[in-house]
């Protein structure tokens, strides 16, 4: 299978090392130093499940990826729009694109650019990041991908998309409803990422203190409550099923936007709490507590005085 990854960080460059290891043929599109590495010394991948020091195509612009079968996208959020243009030259006919970002409105984005039937859903289950420059690292072992159609003429690239991700030894899902997915992402990563961000400390120390837990149980249900009143169907444990997940996590990890924070970068805040307090708003419902950390973050979302490479 071709593929073109959009977005080689942390989790388009784990999927994308682990495709290309099992031989599918893979254009890394990336920027900045991070590209010149990828192009000069090769993809470094430290992982729990098994380091891998790959040689690969590693590109600018999307149309020097040629044509694929699919593109996993995996941009920064804020980066969406702007990515989703570039791709124009590559996306049509029997190409389609899997967003694999966090939040819950990168389909309906990506529809008001590209072709809308081109467009699938998909879910992200990784803790990775990009250590220097070339280098991506794995923490703990859950390397998970879900994904799915939007329209049923998808489904066959879905299918094998899937193979492909298997032949991968990737643990990877089809799924039938995606929109209930990935919101069920969504009030895991808005409470992980609001948590761990605003005290600046990794999930163990979050989930062991009381009024941390509270927090992170409560930007939790706020996230649940408004995807049920959105009509997703959300189960009526999910908040205590969510919790106990959290519980076993390793206790070093950390969401990705606190590593962000810590470099100096841009925060995804206002896709994930910040929508939270925004979709409630518009739900004529009150969010308090993701709408509080969206606040104690603001002064930090364009980035510090310390920049990210």
């Amino acid at each position: 299978m071709k593929i073109a990854v959009m977005g080689s960080g942390g989790v388009g460059g784990y999927f994308g090392a682990r495709l290309q290891q099992a031989g599918h043929s893979v254009a890394f599109i990336a920027r900045g130093r991070h590209l010149q590495a990828l192009q000069r010394n090769g993809l470094a991948l430290k992982s729990p499940l098994g380091d891998v020091q790959l040689k690969v195509k590693a590109v600018e612009k999307p149309a020097d990826a040629g044509a694929v079968d699919v593109v996993i996208f995996t941009v920064k959020l804020w980066d969406t729009e702007s990515a989703a243009a570039q791709l124009r030259p590559i996306v049509g006919g029997d190409t389609f694109v899997i967003p694999f970002q966090n939040g819950v409105e990168s389909i309906d984005c990506l529809k008001k650019i590209l072709s809308e039937k081109a467009i699938m859903g998909g879910a992200a289950y990784i803790a990775s990041r990009i250590a220097e420059p070339g280098v991506i690292v794995q923490t703990g072992q859950m390397a998970r991908l879900r994904f799915g159609p939007v329209f049923e003429l998808q489904r066959k690239a879905a299918e094998l998309f899937l193979g492909a991700c298997r032949e991968a030894k990737i643990d990877a899902e089809l799924v039938d409803d995606i929109v209930r997915v990935l919101w069920e992402k969504f009030v895991l990563l808005v409470a992980l990422s609001a948590t761990t961000t605003v005290t600046r400390k990794p999930i163990g120390v979050v989930r062991s203190d009381p009024d941390m837990r509270w927090l992170l149980e409560a930007t939790m249900r706020e996230t649940w409550e408004v995807g049920r009143k959105r009509g997703v169907a959300l189960p009526d444990d999910f908040v205590a099923r969510t919790l106990a997940f959290v519980d076993g996590l390793p206790p070093e990890v950390k969401a990705s936007m606190l590593g962000d924070l810590e470099a100096g970068g841009r925060l995804e805040a206002p896709w994930l709490s910040g929508a939270v307090a925004r979709m409630a708003r518009e739900l004529g419902m009150e969010a308090a507590a993701n709408r509080a950390v969206h606040a104690a973050l603001k002064p930090y979302l364009n980035g510090s005085e310390v920049k990210a490479s």
